[in-house]
Formats: C-alpha cells, sequence, structure tokens
C-alpha cells in the first residue's frame, strides 16, 4: 500500500482532516474542557436513565441469560439445520458481495465527480473558478443524505417498493456504502501527488485522462484495500438487513430468537465469528503486505464471488426499471413528503431525539474505554508463550463482539434489562468494543517504538516509558477512532430501537408499523440533523486537540 495500512485507513475514515491548513493558537485546557463536558453528559445520561420511574432491571431474564450461554455448549448440528444454514450464509455473503461491489463502482465514479482534484480550480477567469468551486461543494452535499440514512431504514423504504426481491438487500447495502466510499475515495484521490496530474493537464490532457494516467494507478492499493474493509462492513449489515426482513442468516436469527431455541442462535453465532475471522484475516493481510498480487488476487476473487452471488440469488433486474416500480415509488415519495411530526408531536421527537443521542454517547465512551484497555493486550507484538496466549484470548474476544451485529447484542441485553435506552446503549457498546478494540490493536502494532526503546535504554522504569513513549503517540488515533465511531454509533441507534431498545430507532419502527410514511420522514431527518451535530462536535474536537 502507498500509505501505511491502517493508519491510512483512519485518514480516509475521519470527517474534516484537511491538508495545508495554517497553525492556530489553542486555547489552554481545551481538551480537559472537552473531557469535563463529555463526563457531565455521561453522567446526566445515565442519572436519567435510573431515576425514571418504573423498574430498570428484568428481575425475570436472569435464568433465560444463563440458559442462553449454556446453550453455547450443545449447538445445534443437525443435518438439515446445517443446510438451512449453509443456504442462509450464502444469501447473506451474496447480499455483502453484490452490494459491496456496486458500491465500489459508485463510489468510483462519485469520488472522482467529487473529489477536489476534479474540480482543481487551475488557470481560467475568476467566474469559472468560482463555478468550479460551487459545482465540488454541490457534488460533495449530494452525498450527505444517502450518507446519513442507515441501511436498515433504506431496506424498509426499498421492501415498499419492490417488495420482496433480492435487490431490497443488494441495493440496502450499495445506496448508503457508495456514498461512504466516495467521500472516501475522493479523499484518497485529493491525497495523491498532484505533481504528474498537473504536469498532464499542461499538456492539454483532459481531466479523466490525467486522473487516469497519473493519479489512479498510484492510488489503486488503498483504493482496492479499503474496498475491502467496506466489505467487512457489508456482511455485518447484510446480517442486520436479513433481521429487518431481507432473509439470510439474520432472518434465521430472528426466529430461532423468537422460538427461544437457543441452541440454533449459538449455531449461527459459530458461523458469524468463522465468517468473520475469515473476511477479517484476509482483509488484514490485504492492509498489511498489500502490493499488486493480493490486489489482483482479490479482484479475481471478487470476480468469482460476484458471479455466484448473482446465480445465488438471481436479482429480477428488470424490476428496477419497471413502471409497476416507478408508479410504486412515486406513491412512496408521495407518502414521505412532507415529513410530519409524530404522535405527541415535538415534545415526543426531542425527547426521543436526546434519548439517542444520549444512548451514542454512551456507547461510544464505554466501548472506548474497554477498547484502549484491551488493545495492549491484543496487539500482535511478541512476547513468551503467557503473553502470546492473552492476546489470542484477547483477539478471539473482540473477534466474537464485533461478529454479532448490535440487534443480537440488544436481544441478549434485554435478559438482563427492561426495553429501553440502557440495553440500546449497552449492546452498541458491545459491538463497537470489538471494532474499536480491533483498529485500536492495529494502531499499537504499527507505532513506531524507538522512543519508547530510547526511554528504556536509557533506564527510564518500564512504566515510565510506556506512558511518555507510546501513549502519546496512541492517544491521538484511539481519540480518532472513538470520535468516528461515535458518529457510527448514532446512525446504529436505529438497527438496536428496532428490537425495542429505546431513542428514535423505536419510534421509526412504531410509524413504519403504522405505515406513516410522514412520521418516519420526519424521523430520518432527524437522525440525519443528530448525525451533522455528531460530525460537527467531533470535527472541533479534533481541530482544538490537534
Amino acid at each position: 500500500m502507498s500509505r501505511g495500512g491502517l493508519a491510512a485507513l483512519t485518514r480516509w475514515e475521519e470527517p474534516g482532516r484537511g491538508r495545508g491548513r495554517p497553525g492556530r493558537w489553542r486555547v489552554p485546557g481545551a481538551g480537559r474542557a472537552w473531557a469535563g463536558a463529555g463526563l457531565l453528559v455521561m453522567a446526566w445520561s445515565v442519572s436519567s436513565w435510573v431515576a425514571e420511574d418504573g423498574p430498570l432491571v428484568n428481575t425475570r431474564g436472569w435464568p433465560m441469560f444463563v440458559d442462553f450461554f449454556t446453550a453455547a455448549l450443545k449447538p445445534e448440528l443437525s443435518a438439515d439445520f446445517l443446510a438451512r444454514i449453509a443456504e442462509a450464509t450464502l444469501t447473506t455473503l451474496s447480499y455483502a458481495v453484490l452490494g459491496t461491489l456496486l458500491a465500489v463502482a459508485v463510489g468510483l465514479v462519485a469520488g472522482v465527480l467529487t473529489s477536489e482534484t476534479w474540480w482543481a480550480s487551475g488557470s481560467g477567469s475568476r467566474p469559472r473558478r468560482a463555478v468550479r468551486r460551487a459545482g465540488w461543494l454541490v457534488t460533495r452535499l449530494g452525498l450527505a443524505l444517502p450518507r446519513g440514512i442507515h441501511e436498515a431504514v433504506w431496506a424498509l423504504l426499498l421492501l415498499s417498493v419492490l417488495g420482496r426481491d433480492p435487490l431490497v438487500g443488494v441495493l440496502a447495502i450499495a445506496i448508503p456504502f457508495g456514498a461512504i466510499t466516495a467521500k472516501v475515495y475522493a479523499e484518497i484521490i485529493d491525497e495523491a501527488a498532484r505533481g504528474p496530474f498537473e504536469s498532464l493537464r499542461a499538456t492539454g490532457a483532459g481531466r479523466g485522462t490525467a486522473l487516469l494516467y497519473a493519479v489512479l494507478p498510484v492510488a489503486l492499493p488503498d483504493l482496492a484495500s479499503y474496498a475491502f474493509y467496506r466489505f467487512e462492513c457489508a456482511v455485518r449489515s447484510a446480517v442486520i438487513l436479513g433481521m429487518v426482513g431481507a432473509g439470510g442468516i439474520g432472518f434465521e436469527l430472528v426466529l430461532s430468537f423468537s422460538g427461544a431455541r437457543h441452541a440454533e442462535v449459538w449455531t449461527q453465532v459459530f458461523v458469524l465469528v468463522l465468517l468473520g475471522a475469515v473476511v477479517d484475516r484476509w482483509g488484514a493481510g490485504l492492509r498489511r503486505s498489500g502490493g499488486r498480487v493480493r490486489v489482483s488476487g482479490s479482484v479475481l476473487l471478487a470476480a468469482g464471488l460476484a458471479v455466484a452471488a448473482l446465480v445465488h440469488l438471481g436479482p429480477d433486474l428488470a424490476r428496477v426499471f419497471s413502471a409497476r416500480t416507478a408508479g410504486l415509488l412515486a406513491g412512496l415519495v408521495d407518502e414521505l413528503w412532507p415529513p410530519a411530526l409524530p404522535a405527541g408531536g415535538w415534545a415526543r421527537l426531542v425527547a426521543d431525539a436526546v434519548e439517542t443521542l444520549q444512548m451514542s454517547l454512551v456507547a461510544a465512551t464505554l466501548a472506548g474505554v474497554a477498547a484502549v484497555a484491551t488493545a495492549f493486550l491484543a496487539a500482535r507484538d511478541g512476547g513468551g508463550p503467557v503473553r502470546r496466549a492473552a492476546g489470542a484470548a484477547a483477539r478471539g474476544l473482540l473477534l466474537f463482539t464485533r461478529s454479532l451485529p448490535p440487534p443480537v447484542w440488544a436481544l441478549l441485553a434485554l435478559f438482563l434489562f427492561l426495553p429501553g435506552p440502557l440495553p440500546g446503549a449497552l449492546a452498541l457498546a458491545a459491538y463497537n468494543f470489538g471494532i474499536l478494540g480491533r483498529l485500536c490493536a492495529e494502531v499499537v502494532e504499527n507505532l513506531d517504538r524507538r522512543a519508547h526503546d530510547q526511554l528504556v535504554a536509557s533506564g527510564a522504569p518500564g512504566l515510565s516509558a510506556f506512558a511518555y513513549g507510546v501513549v502519546p503517540p496512541a492517544g491521538g488515533r484511539f481519540l480518532s477512532y472513538g470520535l468516528y465511531r461515535w458518529e457510527v454509533a448514532m446512525r446504529e441507534t436505529v438497527v438496536v430501537g428496532v428490537v425495542g431498545a429505546g431513542g428514535l430507532g423505536r419510534l421509526l419502527e412504531d410509524q413504519r408499523v403504522a405505515f406513516d410514511f410522514g412520521g418516519m420522514a420526519g424521523t430520518v431527518l432527524t437522525l440525519i440533523v443528530l448525525s451533522a451535530l455528531v460530525d460537527l462536535v467531533s470535527t472541533a474536537v479534533r481541530r482544538t486537540l490537534r
């Protein structure tokens, strides 16, 4: 890869990272002020949940919780059930493969068209430069709406237009992931060396030709690596889509949970963990070693999987362009617009929005603290047999927690707590702990240890060398990951709300059941506003502490 593996991935995912910004005066103690504000909001959130009228703990759920984990020792292994799960797993993988490929195709085109390199001002009159700048801004803002709506919401909307067609799962992944990929690809293109591109432009080559020959070959390893990272995310999203009606292993999980067939649930859990381990291993190898051979092999593998997925799903592509679909889409748009307030008006909407914000912040904070505490143990950095065994156990825990989608964690949390924001926050915390822990562990693995080694060589105690030689360079990256996952957790409150965990997700599910499409539009717009607010706060924190 042209940039350092996961470090490049972090740079792609961080909103608001600019180039060439001038230095500015920093307010002393700004970091402590942000930390203090976060702790106050955390305390307010948890205390408001505890102080609510009515019980918080599900006193009858503990025996079910114990029975659930006891069933892990005896998973369902009958031939008929395994065949059914194999079919469901293939469906989930097919959704992920086709959704990712379509998202990458859309992201590559839209990424070029939304990059600053494509809209580079260069020479020309001032009005022409202003027009190009406005064009860049309009195309960039155009990606905000599809990116801000969770794929589960897209699936619910597409189901009303396409019915129970495999295209629902594919498009529900492709639409938001395409917008996310376009944003990331635009940043990769803009970070590539501008010299060859400008040289070709100076010789009279068009923007497309200059990008094709001067920028894309250099950026190809990073583009391919991010595409595979997006596939990892698509597999988890495909499971969530199955839980809201798109089929696959997520649908089987819902059936097994609803029937309290815990042995079946554990068989599916083990399948998800195994699948996550295979995808994670290949993706990690691609990010670490890169190279055209591995990239080319990944491209060939993706092509083969795409053919297999098309054969397995057999989507009716003509349905997308049919007159019936156009009519249903027009009817859906008519029902969605104008957005409406929920029953209870502004009071209900604001209360649920505040609850959603609380859930996301508590989840991100708990996940971040646990991830940092685990990252140094999970990092692969040698050591003796005991250290390696502990590291393997930590990585296994991280793999397990991120392999299960948030709705599954929410269902488990509802064994112990009554429906509300607390089980939703705990479910999101468990899921994001697995992702954050893995990312932070790779940060530790990729650290430059020379400062630490010099401190040790100069006689500094081990704890001091760790505190001054390891924590400072890792801390900034940890913070960036934590803030980014806070933004993601905001979107994911939708899927834990579907199973009764509170917030705007629960409101959205109630509106869906009542076919209140105008209310759904209002709730989704509120989620987009909240996501934008979190994005602004995250950017402000980064700029203050950078």
